[in-house]
C-alpha cells in the first residue's frame, strides 16, 4: 500500500521553487512568450506617472525575481505566475483560507474620500516580460467599461520596473474612486511595504499566507486554488472517498496540487497521494501498476493538457479532474485523448456564446491564457465599478472568469467545470 501525504514532501517542493521566476497569470511562460498580442485595437484613456518612480528597498524583500520561467510549460501566476516563490513548506496562492481576513498592516487607515469618480487601471505595460499579459487585462477591462457606457471614467496608468508606487501615487493624486492593480507579485510586495497612502485599490494577485496588506487593498487573484476547491467539491458529489495527485514537475502544478490536498482534507476527505508525473514509457506503466495495486476512486491531474493526454490512456476508469486554467488550446489529437478529464474552466472559455458574454470581444491571439486574462479584465472592472465612495460590502456576479463573491476583503472566484466528449469541451451536467 502506499502511504498518502498530505503535506508533500517539502524539500522537494522547496527545491523546484527555487527554479521559479516569478511570473503570473494564470498562464504559461510559453503562452506569454508565443502568443501574438499586437498593439491596443481598443484607445485607452493612458496617463503616464509624474511622480519620480520609487526604487525597492533591499530590506525586508530582496530584488524582485521578475526573469520569465523557462518556456516548458511551466507557470506562475500575474494572476497564476508574476509572483517570487514563498518560504519552503508555505503553500502558494491562498492569500488566507475562506472566511479568513487577510491580515491587515499596522498603521494603515481608511482613505480618504475620492475627489472624482474615476477609475484607475495600473498595470506594467512597460515591462516587456508581461506587456503581453497587461494588454489583454487592459483590453477587457475598457470593453467592459465601454459595455457599461462608463469609459470616459477609465484611466489607464502604465509603468514600468520599479514604477509600481509612482503609479499609485499619480492615481491618489487624482483623487480615484478606486484604483485597479497591481499586476504582478512583486509589485503588490513592494506596494504593501511602501507605506504609502493608498485610495481604495482592487489588486488582481495575492500575497501568500499570513502576509499583510494596507487596509485600502481588497483582491481579485485569477489563481488555481478556486479550481482546487472546485474539484475537491466535486469529487466529493461524484462519490469519491480516495483520490491521488498525479503531478507534473513545476511550481504552479505543485500549487494545484497542495491546494487541493488542503481543499480535501479540510472537508473530510482521506489524505490523497502523491504520484509523482514522468513522461518516460517505463514511469506510466509503473504509474498504470500503481493504480491497479491500490485503485482511487478518482485522480487529480496537476499538469498541462499535453501530459494529461499523455497519462489519460494509463488510468484505466478511474476518473480524471484537471484545471482548465494550466491548459493551453490543445490540438484536435490531443482533445480527443483528453476526452473523459472533468476540467474546471472560465465559463466564457466553456460557453462563449452564452448571452451573458455577448459585450466580450475576444482578443486576435491564439492562446487561452491570453483569452482568460481579457476575461480577467472584463470582470475586474465590473468589480471595480461597485466601489463609489467605500468597498461594497456584500458582492456576488456570474462573471466571464466564474461566479465571484466577496469573502471579506477577498474577491473569490468559482470556476465552471466542463469535460472532454468526443474532442470537445463541453459543460458538465450537474452532479445527482
Amino acid at each position: 500500500m502506499r502511504t498518502p501525504k498530505l503535506e508533500f514532501d517539502v524539500l522537494r517542493r522547496a527545491a523546484r521553487r527555487i527554479v521559479r521566476a516569478g511570473v503570473i497569470v494564470v498562464l504559461t511562460a510559453g503562452a506569454l512568450s508565443c502568443a501574438e498580442v499586437g498593439p491596443a485595437t481598443r484607445a485607452p484613456v493612458t496617463e503616464r506617472s509624474t511622480v519620480p518612480p520609487v526604487a525597492r528597498s533591499p530590506a525586508p524583500v530582496p530584488g524582485p525575481e521578475r526573469a520569465p520561467e523557462a518556456a516548458s510549460g511551466a507557470s506562475g501566476e500575474v494572476a497564476p505566475g508574476l509572483v517570487q516563490p514563498p518560504a519552503a513548506g508555505m503553500p502558494e496562492g491562498e492569500a488566507t483560507a475562506p472566511g479568513q481576513e487577510t491580515t491587515i498592516a499596522p498603521g494603515d487607515g481608511i482613505p480618504p474620500p475620492p475627489s472624482s469618480d474615476l477609475i484607475a487601471l495600473i498595470l506594467p505595460l512597460d515591462v516587456p516580460e508581461f506587456a503581453r499579459a497587461a494588454t489583454a487585462v487592459r483590453d477587457g477591462f475598457l470593453d467592459a467599461a465601454e459595455a457599461a457606457g462608463a469609459k470616459d471614467q477609465v484611466v489607464v496608468i502604465p509603468h514600468g520596473i520599479d514604477g509600481v508606487i509612482s503609479a499609485f501615487e499619480t492615481a491618489r493624486e487624482r483623487g480615484v474612486r478606486v484604483a485597479v492593480g497591481p499586476l504582478v507579485r512583486d509589485d503588490l510586495k513592494t506596494l504593501a511595504l511602501s507605506g504609502a497612502s493608498l485610495p481604495w485599490t482592487l489588486a488582481l494577485n495575492q500575497l501568500e499566507d499570513g502576509a499583510a496588506l494596507p487596509r485600502a487593498v481588497y483582491t481579485f487573484p485569477l489563481s488555481v486554488d478556486s479550481d482546487a476547491r472546485v474539484i475537491a467539491k466535486r469529487a466529493a458529489q461524484d462519490g469519491a472517498h480516495s483520490i491521488d495527485v498525479v503531478e507534473g514537475d513545476s511550481p504552479l502544478m505543485t500549487r494545484l496540487a497542495t491546494a487541493f490536498a488542503r481543499a480535501w482534507v479540510r472537508d473530510g476527505g482521506s489524505a490523497p497521494a502523491d504520484l509523482p508525473f514522468d513522461a518516460t514509457p517505463d514511469a506510466l506503466t509503473g504509474l498504470r501498476s500503481t493504480l491497479a495495486k491500490a485503485p482511487p476512486d478518482a485522480v487529480l491531474l496537476a499538469m498541462n493538457g499535453e501530459h494529461a493526454a499523455l497519462v489519460k490512456p494509463y488510468l484505466g476508469e478511474v476518473r480524471a479532474y484537471a484545471s482548465g486554467l494550466i491548459f493551453d488550446r490543445p490540438s484536435l489529437a490531443t482533445a480527443h485523448d483528453l476526452d473523459g478529464i472533468r476540467v474546471v474552466e472560465v465559463p466564457w472559455l466553456l460557453t462563449p456564446d452564452a448571452p451573458a458574454f455577448a459585450a466580450l470581444k475576444p482578443p486576435d491571439v491564439d492562446s487561452d491564457a491570453l483569452i482568460r486574462l481579457y476575461a480577467f479584465g472584463f470582470d475586474a472592472y465590473r468589480i471595480a465599478s461597485a466601489f463609489h465612495a467605500e468597498p461594497p460590502g456584500q458582492f456576488d456576479l456570474d462573471g466571464a472568469t466564474g461566479r465571484i463573491s466577496l469573502d471579506g476583503r477577498r474577491f473569490v472566484r468559482e470556476g465552471a467545470l466542463g469535460v472532454y466528449r468526443d474532442g470537445q469541451l463541453v459543460p458538465l451536467e450537474p452532479a445527482p
